[in-house]
């Protein structure tokens, strides 16, 4: 009977979301929803409750580390990385609906470009962003990531990247994970060093980016380059 009541309550909240979308939700509804396709027939209801409660928000779950909501949640290995595939597989969309190679001439266009390969990342990283002579991306590449404080950006490193992706400009780009969008003095410093190693071969950096959430700070638009 139990088995029965679960299916049911399951295909009333699949067929609502298919006539209705995600808009009138609730987090842990949401939550719930995508429990059905790791966890088979069984409540899931009162375990999204519990997952959102331990991680205070839908969004700081799934941003945290698999192995973090397998521990705190007490949940397998494959509910953990499905949840925390959410934001990446955002990242992703957001990136095929510009294209594979988009034109980013401009401070808004890049922002909103460089904003989707920071989705999900709960950690400091560093991005070279290789345009070719009319501003299309190349390649956006991942030069450093990791949880300390500052990413350490190693000039000869991006100037590899900017030639082996046969630039003609470059964009760098870093996040600043639950901090300010104002850059730093170590970010206006290395922005620095990165321009004069990038120019001795001939490549400009047009712009530093600076994401923090769903907001972006740009060098070039303030002046700052």
């Amino acid at each position: 009977m139990e088995k029965h009541l679960h299916w049911g309550h399951r295909q009333r909240v699949k067929k609502r979301f298919l006539e209705e979308g995600l808009d009138a939700f609730a987090d842990h509804q949401v939550l719930e929803l995508l429990l059905f396709y790791c966890i088979p027939m069984k409540d899931t209801n009162e375990l999204a409750h519990k997952m959102i409660d331990q991680f205070g928000s839908l969004a700081n779950l799934f941003e945290a580390r698999p192995e973090e909501i397998c521990e705190r949640c007490k949940v397998s290995e494959n509910t953990a990385i499905l949840i925390s595939l959410i934001p990446k597989l955002a990242g992703r969309y957001y990136q095929g609906k510009k294209g594979n190679r988009p034109v980013l001439g401009n401070p808004k266009d890049a922002g909103e470009y460089i904003r989707t390969l920071f989705a999900g990342r709960t950690y400091e990283a560093f991005y070279v962003v290789s345009l070719d002579s009319q501003n299309r991306v190349n390649h956006a590449t991942l030069v450093h990531e990791g949880t300390i404080n500052e990413a350490p950006v190693y000039p000869r490193r991006i100037v590899e990247t900017a030639l082996h992706h046969k630039a003609n400009t470059i964009i760098v780009a870093h996040n600043h994970p639950g901090g300010s969008l104002r850059p730093s003095r170590g970010d206006i410093d290395v922005t620095g060093k990165i321009r004069i190693a990038t120019e001795s071969i001939g490549i400009r950096v047009v712009d530093h980016i600076i994401v923090a959430g769903d907001q972006f700070f740009s060098f070039a638009e303030n002046g700052l380059l």
